[in-house]
């Protein structure tokens, strides 16, 4: 198999895909196809949780080191300026149309075929693909199932678009939900205690306030307020003003810390949806990395969520396409990039070359 079938394998495998709509949690009929083309014609042997599809190489050992490969199968839902049928695979001039054609199709289908590759060879290291639902919403019944199934992971590949350029941070995401709290009056009247004022002096804390550490690769932790919602009717202060933060956390602090700093500041009530999505990455010296900076790769941190998020062991993010063309109308990515992301990776997975782990 030469970089030509794979890629030519590949894009026939992405039209297939962007052909069948698979919103976050609705992947079954998408992942219904993968399983069925993965086992049929390239004969791997396919473990399927939910809507999540996995494939361990044959020579698994459970002595040795394990690598993950992993890309996600959902895609977030089209915006109305598509003027393009987002749901039909298009090619012109070299390059695919497509909602989730970048995001994620294309690091997905170059996965497989790195895969198919591999996993004809014998490697001195264990080697997983992994193709997981809901990413595009953090479900629970995503990579987080998906990593209580498999076997120990040591280190993970996440094919996300990053012009195949090392992703090796992450930033992490909190969300919070907030409630000011004042007191019912007549707003023709010196009345009541108006909970919209109680929130904008909190909201010009997470407006203004840096946390001291910073990070080399993914900068500060950066908060957004999003959402503010209050009153009832004009002529009624109102006695509660809820607020929803955007808090995106460096490698610096976990969410656990962010959220006792920012309680400690605030006078409203704080509430976090969740501490699960945490900052990750792994070291610049780790050898694969390494391997990719040999291949003229610069490393960088990315602002976006991946499953990084779920994966409590060394992860980074590499894949063909650009991450500004994700969750945009006419999204599309280059076969020129599938060629390239397919030569790419398996030069770097190349263990006769030098070790990567």
């Amino acid at each position: 198999m030469n970089i030509e079938s794979l890629t030519s394998d590949a894009v026939k495998l992405l039209c297939q895909l962007i052909e069948i709509p698979r919103f976050s949690r609705e992947e079954t009929q998408a992942a219904d196809m993968l399983e069925q083309v993965m086992s049929s014609e390239y004969g791997f042997d396919v473990n399927r949780e939910g809507n999540n599809l996995w494939c361990v190489h044959p020579d698994y050992q459970p002595n040795r080191s394990t690598l993950l490969l992993n890309a996600h199968i959902d895609t977030v839902k089209p915006t109305a300026a598509w003027t393009r049928n987002p749901h039909e695979a298009s090619i012109e001039d070299g390059i695919i149309y497509g909602l989730g054609s970048n995001d994620d199709g294309a690091s997905l289908v170059s996965l497989i075929q790195v895969f198919r590759v591999l996993s004809q060879k014998t490697l001195p290291y264990n080697l997983i693909l992994a193709l997981s639902a809901e990413e595009e919403v953090s479900g629970k019944n995503g990579m987080e199932h998906l990593l209580t199934v498999m076997p120990k992971i040591d280190v993970a590949l996440v094919g996300e678009p990053t012009g195949m350029h090392p992703a090796i941070a992450e930033k992490g995401l909190m969300v919070l939900d907030l409630t000011a709290h004042g007191k019912a009056g007549h707003a023709a009247r010196n009345e009541g205690d108006n909970a919209i004022y109680h929130a904008m002096d909190d909201i010009a804390w997470f407006r203004n306030y840096q946390f001291p550490k910073q990070s080399e690769l993914l900068g500060p932790v950066k908060m957004s307020v999003t959402i503010v919602n209050a009153g009832t009717q004009h002529n009624v202060v109102p006695a509660e003003c809820t607020f929803t933060v955007d808090v995106r956390s460096n490698e610096c602090y976990s969410n656990e810390e962010l959220f006792s700093i920012i309680s400690q500041n605030v006078k409203s009530e704080v509430k976090a949806r969740s501490f699960r999505l945490s900052s990750s990455g792994i070291d610049i010296n780790h050898p694969l990395v390494q391997r990719a900076i040999t291949l003229g790769r610069k490393p960088f941190g990315s602002p976006t969520l991946s499953d990084q998020a779920l994966m409590r062991f060394p992860s980074f993010k590499m894949g063909p396409g650009e991450s500004p063309r994700s969750h945009t109308a006419n999204e599309f990515v280059k076969i020129d990039e599938i060629r390239e992301a397919i030569s790419i990776y398996l030069n770097m997975l190349d263990a006769s070359q030098n070790p990567i782990f």
